[in-house]
């Protein structure tokens, strides 16, 4: 039994990015369990202007297949006054199709997000996030406070999500608390999904 966990994300200055690495080596320490790591690209205040098909760095575009294809989904962003950002928007806002097929329907799926200040809207931009996977049908997969970095923490994490201060400069790195949140959450997802994904396991209605 195997299964395939998408983890989709916007970063403008690599934290968020940084955390989906944190969560793909969480998904891959179920065993069974892979992770395919895509980014969405930045969308452009002139409306003339298109982002190049391939990204300079970093990991591929991602594509409604990705989406199609995947066992279970893990969305990131930076918050945007206490919001998803308008690339990650802009991105699942295409993704009409799939809701129609009930391509995502469900699957488990998570959150995560970076913020420049510590009060700066963690909790709103990852509830921001969750809305569309429960119209796309997934299961939402959080951290319980069995977590101990969740009590822990003095900087990111939530129950609804991993989250990390990034600071004013945007120039914090990952904490070791924030990081073990990130790939604690990877786990679970992975684990939701091979559970889901395991025949002789009821799934819910």
């Amino acid at each position: 039994m195997s299964c395939e966990i998408l983890i989709l994300y916007y970063s403008r200055h690599g934290a968020t990015a940084t955390m989906a690495r944190r969560i793909a080596h969480g998904v891959e320490t179920a065993t069974g369990a892979t992770a395919r790591v895509r980014a969405v690209p930045p969308v452009s205040e002139v409306s003339e202007a298109t982002a190049p098909p391939v990204p300079n760095e970093g990991p591929p575009y991602a594509t409604l297949d990705d989406l199609a294809e995947c066992d279970g989904l893990i969305l990131g962003s930076p918050t945007r006054f206490g919001n998803m950002a308008a690339p990650l928007k802009h991105f699942l806002d295409q993704t009409t199709s799939l809701w129609l097929s009930g391509a995502l329907n469900g699957k488990p799926g998570a959150v995560f997000t970076s913020t420049g200040s510590l009060h700066g809207g963690q909790e709103a931009t990852l509830l921001s996030m969750m809305l569309p996977l429960l119209h796309h049908g997934l299961y939402l997969v959080g951290l319980p406070y069995t977590e101990a970095g969740l009590t822990a923490t003095t900087t990111g994490g939530t129950p609804y999500g991993p989250s990390h201060l990034a600071g004013a400069e945007a120039d914090r790195p990952v904490d070791d608390t924030e990081a073990a949140l990130c790939q604690a959450l990877g786990a679970r997802v992975a684990a939701a999904a091979l559970r889901l994904s395991d025949p002789g396991e009821p799934r819910p209605a």
